[in-house]
């Protein structure tokens, strides 16, 4: 027989003391958990973490409207966004529902409230729920190769991965803001890979060239149209007939030439350099930048005409600090790929190489995390590549955000005995002693926490 603390724990936000009592003696599947307000729903998220609640629109002060509903449903998304949200209404139920869904309910019901239909829509829910969090397990002990080649875990990240194959097929311009490092160039690829377009994809990187050539560069030119110009040269924008052009760093484009781009891709025509026939053509524009360019706008120093137009779809990328896991998952990746190229007897990573590489903020991104483990794999002399093979200069000491103090002990508890099973190489025993615990306890941590042995 269940215990009653093992049932899965139902937060039911309702103000009428009748229906509290019906709804509470319904679902004898759950642990029901009552609040009367927003106040008293937000500490029993707090103290419960319920994976499903049920929330009135219309709570005190505000009884007979929604803003304090939907200011409860806000703030509960806010503290525990994966929480599945059952909102129950009968003020203006059609706006209500599409606000709510919005905002980011899973679910709208419309009062008076139907027990069995409601207790099928609770259980949809949670079914969900528990979905949803043993896909992020799975994610998260697996990795996942995404839009073909890259690689990650981070829920930040997959959500960037489905953003960009959703726009890759649509005729829309993308922009790409990220710090340097963080893969623009690979994802920028990805939309054309995934867009079906036949042409190159074509990239040009407008800070590595200088001003009075990147016209030339973009545009191309015909014989004779300056000194040196023997031959007339199709540009990058021809060059990506039918693809895709990525303009890297697009926010070093100087102002000239930005009125010559915007032309392009107001009327998708285009003249070379010294010449007078326009010249049609069918390029997709991804770019990429790392500067604020709304603050360029304000200066005067970037068009907010071109910005738009090239910023139909604006898709930020987040640093490799953000991503959290998957600085290790892609250094593993790393070795593997520079030990095949270049030093074959390295087999892996050591345990403080992983404890340090977890640790470190990578201003760099992934730039800088590839750079380290290819040094690192050709200069170590052992099988393994370490801590000082690395050469980190620190390690940041940053911890992730908790709604209780469950929550921050369980975070501790993790990384605590993370540490202790790459240090002694998942040896349970000696993972223990270094813990100060007993084998069973550890056992029992590694089963309640879902950490692999």
């Amino acid at each position: 027989m269940t215990e009653p603390n093992d049932l899965p724990i139902l937060l039911i936000v309702e103000d009428d003391e009748g229906l509290q009592r019906q709804l509470k003696w319904a679902y004898d599947g759950y642990r029901v958990v009552i609040a009367g307000d927003r106040a008293s729903a937000i500490e029993a998220l707090r103290l419960h973490e319920p994976a499903v609640v049920t929330l009135d629109l219309g709570l005190p002060p505000d009884p007979d409207g929604t803003e304090e509903g939907f200011a409860t449903l806000t703030e509960i998304l806010r503290l525990k966004p994966d929480t599945k949200i059952i909102v129950a209404s009968g003020h203006g139920s059609r706006e209500s529902a599409l606000k709510a869904i919005a905002l980011g309910a899973y679910d709208f019901y419309r009062k008076p409230v139907d027990i069995d239909d409601l207790g099928l829509i609770v259980a949809r829910a949670f079914h969900l729920h528990d979905i949803e969090a043993e896909n992020r397990r799975l994610e998260a002990e697996n990795g996942t190769a995404v839009l073909g080649s890259m690689i990650t875990s981070a829920p930040e990240m997959l959500k960037v991965a489905k953003t960009i194959e959703r726009v890759a097929t649509a005729s829309v311009s993308v922009m790409l803001l990220g710090a340097s490092g963080t893969g623009k160039e690979l994802l920028a690829r990805a939309v054309h890979d995934n867009s079906g377009r036949k042409g190159a994809f074509v990239a040009i990187n407008c800070a590595a060239i200088p001003e009075n050539l990147l016209e030339a560069e973009l545009f191309g030119y015909e014989r004779g149209a300056f000194t040196g110009a023997v031959k007339s040269n199709i540009g990058k924008i021809e060059l990506a007939e039918g693809g895709t052009l990525f303009l890297d760093e697009v926010g070093d484009i100087p102002l000239p030439l930005q009125v010559k781009l915007l032309r392009f891709l107001q009327e998708r025509v285009i003249e070379r350099i010294g010449g007078r026939q326009p010249i049609a053509v069918d390029t997709r524009i991804v770019c990429a930048t790392h500067q604020d360019l709304e603050a360029m706008i304000a200066a005067g120093t970037f068009r907010e005409d071109l910005y738009y137009r090239l910023a139909e779809v604006v898709v930020k990328i987040p640093t490799l600090a953000e991503r959290a896991g998957d600085a290790v998952l892609l250094a593993r990746h790393f070795v593997n790929r520079f030990a095949r190229e270049m030093n074959p007897k390295v087999q892996g990573l050591s345990p403080d190489a992983i404890a340090a590489i977890d640790s470190y903020s990578w201003p760099g991104n992934v730039r800088e995390l590839e750079n380290r483990i290819k040094r690192a794999v050709i200069m170590t002399d052992g099988k393994s590549v370490g801590a000082e093979d690395l050469d980190l200069p620190g390690s940041g000491d940053e911890e992730p955000a908790s709604i209780n103090l469950r929550s921050a002990r369980e975070i501790a508890d993790r990384k605590a005995i993370r540490q202790a099973m790459t240090r002694t190489e998942n040896n349970i025993s000696s993972a223990a002693k270094l813990l100060g615990i007993s084998r069973p306890t550890l056992y029992d941590l590694l089963k309640q926490y879902r950490l692999q042995a």
